[in-house]
């Protein structure tokens, strides 16, 4: 979590080298096979951020043309053009973006994209605390936000988010603001973000909005925010409030598992999580499984097939 009293980052990139500037460009956004060529216009790129951990505004000029992949990580990103043309695809699932119309990037996936002559502005949210803040705000677990970036938001939410992305900026970039005041804009950008793009988190079990399970629904979001963690059965109950037999009767009666195995295919999801996102060149089945505190893979594998009906390779491979 950020420092709200610390000064916010800034910094601007600028020039008319086209090799740099497709350089920076794969770096800062994870990216693979960029091309960049000359346009009709003379070519110049400008690249700004304002903002810190949390949240950082941007606005990216590039007059020329440029393509690739890109794949960022631990972040949502919203952007629009203010010029100039582009087009996401994921998959042959192609998205022409509309000048000043804000779309999410796609989540959870590699995607191309090709821009010609283009001006953008852009929001990089921390995945950690957009996530932390859908919990909060939406009732939710706390865990990975899928946003579907097909979607267009109508033209109410549309306003909404224009509005509170010009007081955000003014309070952002103006660098004036007291740390409350910084705390409660980004809070407000991820709330308006959540309200605007349709997204799904992770769901709690019905069982657990029952008023009588409070206990059990701390034990569980305890687990979810920190399911990578050395956490023990005994931590979890203290937490909850509740006795270790309490808490193991709990799980018994309305999840119908146990607390240690509810929180190993917590670990499982996460695995899915992270198979789907990287590629093979990034990662491998035997990494992920020890990230998630998995000592035998072979056992490994097998817990993962029976839950989702695949080898963990496979996952890595699609």
């Amino acid at each position: 979590m950020t420092r709200d009293n610390e000064p916010p980052i800034r910094s601007e990139i600028a020039g008319r080298d086209m090799d740099q500037a497709r350089a920076m460009y794969e770096d800062d956004y994870n990216g693979k096979g960029f091309q960049a060529e000359l346009s009709a216009s003379d070519f110049v790129y400008r690249y700004t951020i304002t903002g810190d951990e949390d949240m950082t505004l941007r606005s990216s000029m590039f007059l020329g043309s440029i393509k690739g992949a890109i794949q960022p990580e631990n972040e949502y990103v919203v952007s629009w053009i203010t010029g100039g043309a582009g087009v996401y695809d994921l998959n042959g699932d192609e998205l022409p973006l509309q000048i000043g119309r804000p779309a999410m990037f796609p989540t959870g996936k590699l995607f191309e994209f090709e821009f010609e002559d283009y001006r953008q502005n852009l929001v990089h949210f921390n995945a950690g605390f957009l996530e932390r803040v859908a919990a909060e705000e939406e009732g939710t677990l706390p865990g990975a936000l899928e946003f579907d970036h097909t979607a267009v938001p109508d033209a109410d939410a549309l306003r909404e988010w224009k509005n509170t992305i010009t007081t955000v900026a003014k309070t952002v970039i103006g660098g004036e603001a007291t740390p409350l005041l910084r705390s409660e804009v980004k809070r407000l950008a991820a709330v308006t973000l959540l309200n605007t793009f349709k997204h799904r988190g992770p769901q709690l079990p019905d069982e657990l909005l029952v008023p009588r399970n409070a206990r059990l629904r701390a034990a569980v979001e305890y687990m979810h925010t920190h399911a990578e963690l050395p956490i023990t059965p005994t931590m979890i109950a203290e937490h909850a409030g509740l006795g270790l037999r309490g808490l193991q009767v709990a799980f018994s009666r309305q999840l119908g598992t146990t607390p240690t195995d509810y929180l190993r295919g917590i670990r499982l999801d996460r695995a899915r999580v992270d198979l789907l996102n990287l590629g093979p060149g990034e990662t491998t089945v035997a990494q992920i499984a020890t990230r998630w505190g998995f000592a035998h893979l072979g056992r490994f594998s097998a817990s993962y097939g029976e839950r989702f009906g695949e080898k963990p390779s496979a996952t890595l491979y699609r």
